[in-house]
């Protein structure tokens, strides 16, 4: 029979035969492909022909088709419905790919190729585009050691297949944990927490198999249970299990993991001629070097810190009220935080969240598309590859754009957070290829599905990804959608929560669970004001991971990560009532692969561009503007990595911004 994997797709709008494969049917389709990957290639470098961007840049984007088809399947499937094939599956091939990267870039013939057509270029007919993608198809050989030779091209290789192997079992590692760990909630403490959540270990209770309801260490459980149970001992217990996930002294330790893997990037990047990893990772980022990312991550800093650390004097104080002695602790902020909230504006989780229903909430989101970039969303009836699932055809005028797809609840099988990606990006060459994209979340479940307020700014964060993907229009792959620099990425997805906090939004889609009626004016008020209420801890948790991350890869890497992560924090003054957002253990972000290892600042890069390029709609009095629409379309979310990014922010906002917007939004101005 036909591998489903490697067969050409005749289901509705292209979308993966998903009942028809099984996890049996992935290694020989890897092996398959990747044998045919490596035969494509071969040809190209073996070409007699002199060299052209028809017959080798052109002629390598057509090469691994059957490869991608089948990786995306996987990986997607892996993150968001892992088990022990999959799992398994992961350890096996990322050595296995990273060998088959290392010899398509070792290929002295096919760089020989390469070089010849980058030395032509100011002679050849290119058209803007097609100088972008040989500019940076050239930079990307010459960043993956295509130029080394002999030893330092061997240990190059071996460099890359090592890193491949701990990556996956970072992730793993991680992924145990969170899915192993939980603590039994008795009927008493049950009584003591809000309606939707005690609903949600209960259901969470279930999916474990467990005899009762239970705290489990997804976010969407965890954190709403750290604000709002008075039991301080139980509070404990669940921050520092969230805390230690991969630092538990088990198989499943990631501290040892993380200290190889920066000695590894550290010898990457000497091997390339750069002094350290952060030289050689901020290169082709907007801020191009370590000293930027500081300034902007210190500039934000002090009045950060200064801000959580007057809130943390008020919640001490709380905590004293209370009869506790001592000093403010971690496991404390968040609950005197949220009583503070309720307290000064009035405002209570367990109150608002009914209005937040998470069917109204997409329905919010897709309005906004509809209304600024004339996207209509039709419900799909295809199967997919969970029952959790659910998809969306995405038409403009008539024409078909998009399959959207949601995968929002949490589950063991799925590892935290939330993440946009794509099944298959935009295209138009060899052929015109309709992007299929996915939003996955971590929310609770329940009937109906309640977000918290951060709930559903992650649901407008990660469906601004989803736009940047769907509503390119570039000719290449290679520079599609969000193939663009890593602290500009994160524009699209931060901009988009700005709608979510339109007041005509909520007022419309805010409605409650039981009543339908819509939110409450003062609610809605109330939650408005709100907004920047605990900015000081959630910067400071932030940007101290930002930093954290910043020096682990300046200079010689740490002999102990965790020595130099308590180094780093104490030349800062880390507040001592606040962790950091993303431990060294646990940081995913960074040493789960490479995407974000000298770039977790990249986030507040993208802030301090999408407070400014909501300022744009702002300015004009109409969150909904047309013209500020179409040119936010046709200066930034259609045209993915064609065009430098700055460039294509200068020619949205006529400038580039400074970090003042960000300080205003955040509520930490002078």
């Amino acid at each position: 029979m036909t591998n489903p994997l490697l067969s050409d797709w005749t289901t509705p709008f292209g979308l993966a035969p998903f009942p028809e494969i099984s996890d049996d049917d992935f290694a020989p389709a890897f092996e398959a492909a990747l044998a045919e990957d490596l035969a494509e290639t071969e040809a190209i470098a073996n070409q007699t022909e002199p060299a052209t961007f028809e017959n080798t840049i052109e002629a390598l984007m057509r090469t691994g088709e059957k490869l991608d088809q089948a990786a995306s399947v996987f990986y997607n499937l892996a993150g968001a419905d892992s088990n022990p094939a999959r799992e398994a599956l992961m350890r096996d091939y990322a050595p296995k790919f990273a060998a088959h990267s290392a010899a398509i870039y070792g290929n002295q013939k096919l760089w020989a190729r390469i070089s010849t057509v980058w030395a032509s270029k100011d002679t050849l007919d290119l058209s803007d585009e097609q100088a972008r993608v040989l500019h940076l198809m050239h930079r990307n050989w010459v960043r993956q050691g295509a130029a080394l030779t002999g030893e330092a091209a061997k240990r190059m290789s071996e460099i890359k297949g090592r890193l491949a192997t701990l990556g996956t079992q970072f992730t793993q590692n991680l992924l145990a944990d969170e899915r192993e760990w939980h603590m039994d909630l008795s009927e008493d403490t049950l009584a003591t927490l809000p309606t939707y959540l005690a609903d949600a270990a209960r259901a969470a209770g279930k999916e474990r198999g467990a005899n009762g309801p239970v705290v489990t260490l997804s976010r969407s459980i965890v954190v709403p249970f750290l604000q709002t149970c008075p039991d301080r001992g139980l509070r404990e217990i669940a921050y520092k299990a969230w805390g230690a996930r991969g630092a538990n002294g088990t198989d499943t330790d990631n501290r040892a993991i993380a200290a190889e893997i920066l000695a590894l990037r550290h010898d990457r990047a000497q091997l390339l001629g750069y002094d350290d990893f952060a030289s050689y990772k901020l290169e082709t980022e907007m801020a191009g070097t370590p000293d930027a990312v500081r300034k902007l991550l210190m500039d934000v800093w002090a009045p950060a810190k200064a801000r959580a650390d007057a809130d943390a004097r008020i919640l001490e104080d709380m905590l004293h009220a209370d009869g506790v002695n001592g000093a403010l602790q971690p496991w404390d902020w968040r609950y005197y935080a949220e009583k503070r909230r309720k307290a000064e504006h009035d405002l209570d989780d367990a109150l608002l969240k009914p209005y937040l229903q998470l069917d109204r909430m997409i329905e919010a989101q897709f309005d906004c598309a509809n209304r600024l970039f004339g996207l209509e969303f039709k419900p799909l009836d295809v199967p997919l590859y969970h029952p959790d699932c659910r998809a969306w055809e995405v038409t403009r005028a008539g024409e078909h754009v998009a399959v959207f797809i949601g995968d929002y609840f949490a589950r063991g099988s799925k590892r935290s957070g939330a993440w946009c990606s794509a099944f298959r990006s935009q295209r138009k060459f060899p052929d015109t290829v309709a992007p299929v994209v996915i939003n996955v979340c971590n929310f609770a479940k329940g009937d109906p599905a309640l977000l918290s307020y951060d709930d559903a700014r992650t649901l407008f964060h990660e469906f601004g990804h989803a736009l940047h993907q769907m509503l390119s229009d570039v000719t290449y792959e290679m520079v599609s959608g969000t193939s663009v620099a890593r602290d500009f990425v994160e524009l699209p997805s931060q901009l988009y929560e700005h709608w979510l906090e339109v007041p005509e939004v909520l007022q419309r889609f805010a409605t409650h669970a039981e009543t339908g009626a819509p939110m409450p004016q003062d609610m809605l008020d109330k939650v408005l004001a709100a907004a920047t209420f605990d900015m000081g801890f959630q910067t400071v948790e932030y940007v101290a991971s930002a930093l954290v991350d910043l020096a682990f890869h300046e200079g010689a890497a740490p002999t102990d990560p965790m020595v130099k992560q308590a180094d780093v924090l104490a030349e800062i003054g880390m507040p001592q009532a606040i962790g950091m957002r993303h431990a060294t253990p646990h940081f995913a972000h960074v040493f789960a692969g490479d995407g974000y290892s000298s770039g977790y600042y990249s986030y507040m890069w993208s802030e301090v561009m999408d407070a400014d390029a909501f300022a744009a709609f702002e300015e004009v009095g109409d969150p909904f503007d047309p013209t500020t629409a179409t040119k936010l379309e046709d200066h930034i979310l259609s045209r993915g990595g064609s065009v430098d990014a700055a460039e294509l922010y200068t020619q949205f906002r006529g400038r580039l911004p400074g970090v003042e917007a960000l300080l205003k939004g955040r509520g930490l101005a002078a």
